[in-house]
């Protein structure tokens, strides 16, 4: 069993897509957060895309009013979606980067090179009682940005490990082991999450390697679960295997 607690956030995004195919009022990604909290999901995440091409700025404005956990908006840096937020008040604001081509989120925000556009973002947001996060590589670098710009949260983009085999995967681990040693040897380390292609398969390796990792954000495996199983399955069967170290 853990020593230490992780908390487990569902995206629901995916919920949404299936439903914008058919351009239906259903199945309602609302209903799967509740149904996710329901089966002991510790908060819920959604990316609100420029594009909409899932999450719609109204399923947004539900979850804040119906969502009895954690809301955490994952979305791109920019003024009109600081204004929606700020509007909206999730509990927290995760920045990712966001190119209109690609099928999901393809890699980490660039948050060393972008520091001068995200600063004054960050600080309208959190002047707004809004907490932030940057969805980033695990690299020294990124990390001493998210210091400098003053957020609290940073959340490990794995898909390079999630993606990998054999020795491949082995290293990536380890960059990822190394990047959070560099974050938890900090004056005031930042709280550290990560997600991106993570299965039942796949995390308990990863928690064992990285053990200062206090959130997952897991969306895709969970809705691909749920066809199968049921959303509530689902969910519990990710918890259980958080807890398989």
């Amino acid at each position: 069993m853990m020593q230490r607690p992780v908390r487990l956030h569902v995206n629901v995004d995916h919920v949404a897509t299936l439903r914008q195919v058919r351009g239906t009022p259903y199945p309602d990604p609302v209903e799967a957060a509740l149904a996710c909290e329901a089966a002991g999901a510790h908060g819920i995440t959604v990316h609100l895309r420029e594009d909409r091409r899932h999450i719609q700025p109204e399923d947004v404005e539900r979850l804040r009013q119906r969502v009895r956990t954690l809301l955490n908006l994952e979305m791109a840096p920019t003024e009109a979606m600081t204004e929606f937020a700020l509007r909206v008040r999730p509990n927290i604001v995760t920045f990712v980067p966001e190119r209109r081509e690609e099928r999901t989120t393809e890699g980490g925000l660039d948050a060393d090179g972008l520091f001068d556009m995200l600063k004054p973002l960050i600080q309208r947001l959190k002047e707004g009682g809004i907490e932030v996060s940057l969805f980033i590589e695990a690299e020294p670098k990124q990390i001493d940005a998210a210091l400098r710009l003053g957020v609290s949260r940073i959340e490990f983009h794995t898909g390079h490990y999630a993606n990998a085999k054999g020795e491949e995967a082995e290293k990536a681990l380890h960059t990822l082991h190394q990047a959070a040693e560099y974050n938890a040897k900090l004056k005031q380390p930042l709280h550290l999450a990560a997600g991106h292609g993570l299965t039942v398969a796949n995390v308990p390796p990863l928690l064992r390697a990285v053990p200062s990792i206090r959130e997952l954000n897991i969306g895709h495996a969970i809705v691909s679960d749920a066809l199968f199983w049921g959303i509530a399955y689902a969910v519990r069967r990710f918890l259980r295997a958080m807890e398989a170290l």
